[in-house]
């Protein structure tokens, strides 16, 4: 995989580049309430900028559907990014159209613009080739070369991200040479013992990494309300709390398999439970109780590890040599409900082992919750392509690059 730093090094001044970056940031109406994947693709556009590119960035936000939506416009985006680089970035206002053409065509030398949302074009996301291959034409002539560094969307097989680097000269940015790097790390050269947490409502959604963890791992920690499915596959009274019934055979499998292998896989021993569901908006009290997890009364749900459970993930992550962590340990964004992965985030923390923040709602977590994420060895910047890389599966945006 080539990277930026050979193409810096070949010469990018007066060169239109296309950055596929990942600007996919939580907005409240027109106002950006995370701006972390914003700043994980800076120091790309900065070193391009300052050789003297011309510097295209694009980038999807949200699901619209194949149309432009002002509710995903990515002009809160190109604001921020402008004011973090200290310079004012152009905005067009299509992505193959004449704003497009017009606003790279004005470019001087070291100047940077963004380029409205690529799904609203249908030919992004489309699973025809044909149809992405025709979007993929139109991007290319745009610019004349092509960096990677959207680690966010790689895993996904869409114009921008599979198609548009076999039409472009390409290389990986540093985001992307990072976040490798440091998955090479979690399944190549894993210093032990290698402990998972994983969390995030549905237990469906981590099958495949489990599945595949338990040939890897030496511990594997559940929380979150994936737990549950867990707690009843054991015959544990769940109550009212979250649960995919279908997926009971294969979570049995699992339990059986890690005790085979000599996989320690842990599950909680106390929830915080309450009646409802919480206000996540007025963030109101809501009553929460903390019961032992293999009786939860049949009127309450869990919505967090308990404070037993934190402790005995906290000494499950103390020796690590490697801690792998994806989803948080509850509904986190509700104070009553965010002790459980506040624990797991202060033990990685306190920890001297190589520490992975597993991108999405994981990182979401670290932030709000006011840790530092400096302290942690890397927090990445995808979630659902850091899950599949660990599951094994060749990513398209990765593949294009090696190309």
């Amino acid at each position: 995989m080539k990277t930026i730093d050979e193409l810096l090094a070949e010469g990018v001044a007066g060169k239109r580049v296309f950055v596929r970056a990942d600007l996919n940031v939580p907005l409240d109406g027109a106002t950006i309430t995370d701006d972390g994947r914003i700043r994980a693709v800076l120091p790309t556009v900065k070193a391009l900028a300052d050789a003297g590119a011309k510097v295209v960035v694009a980038s999807h936000l949200g699901r619209p559907k194949g149309e432009p939506d002002p509710a995903f416009s990515l002009a809160p985006a190109a604001d921020r990014l402008g004011e973090l680089l200290g310079s004012t970035v152009a905005f067009a206002t299509d992505t193959v159209g004449d704003s497009a053409r017009s606003t790279v065509a004005d470019l001087a030398d070291g100047q940077v613009a963004v380029i409205e949302n690529l799904r609203f074009n249908a030919g992004e996301t489309s699973k025809d080739d044909a149809e992405r291959g025709a979007f993929a034409d139109r991007l290319a002539e745009l610019a004349d070369l092509y960096v990677g560094d959207g680690f966010g969307a790689v895993h996904r097989k869409h114009a921008s991200v599979f198609d548009l680097p076999a039409r472009l000269p390409h290389a990986a940015g540093f985001l992307i040479a990072t976040e490798v790097g440091v998955l090479k790390q979690l399944t190549d050269d894993v210093k032990r013992p290698y402990v998972v947490a994983l969390g995030g409502s549905k237990v469906s959604d981590k099958l495949a990494v489990i599945d595949e963890l338990l040939g890897r791992a030496d511990r594997i920690l559940i929380g979150g309300g994936m737990a549950f499915t867990f707690l009843k596959a054991k015959g544990y009274e769940i109550g009212a709390s979250l649960v995919q019934d279908d997926q009971l055979p294969v979570v049995t499998e699992y339990v059986e398999r890690a005790e085979k292998n000599g996989v320690e896989l842990v599950v909680p021993v106390d929830v915080v439970a309450a009646a409802r569901f919480p206000d996540l908006k007025t963030k109101a009290p809501s009553d929460p109780v903390t019961v032992d997890a293999d009786a939860i009364p049949a009127d309450l749900m869990g919505l967090d590890i308990g404070p037993r459970t934190g402790a005995l993930y906290a000494s499950k992550l103390a020796d690590a040599g490697t801690v792998f962590w994806n989803g948080p340990m509850g509904v986190f964004e509700h104070p009553d409900y965010a002790e459980g992965t506040k624990a797991v985030a202060q033990a990685l923390v306190d920890s001297p082992a190589f520490t992975v923040v597993g991108g999405g709602d994981s990182a979401a977590a670290v932030r709000l919750l006011g840790f530092d994420e400096n302290a942690f060895g890397h927090i990445s910047t995808g979630g659902g392509a850091s899950l599949e890389y660990l599951e094994g599966k060749t990513l398209p945006g990765l593949a294009a690059l090696e190309g």
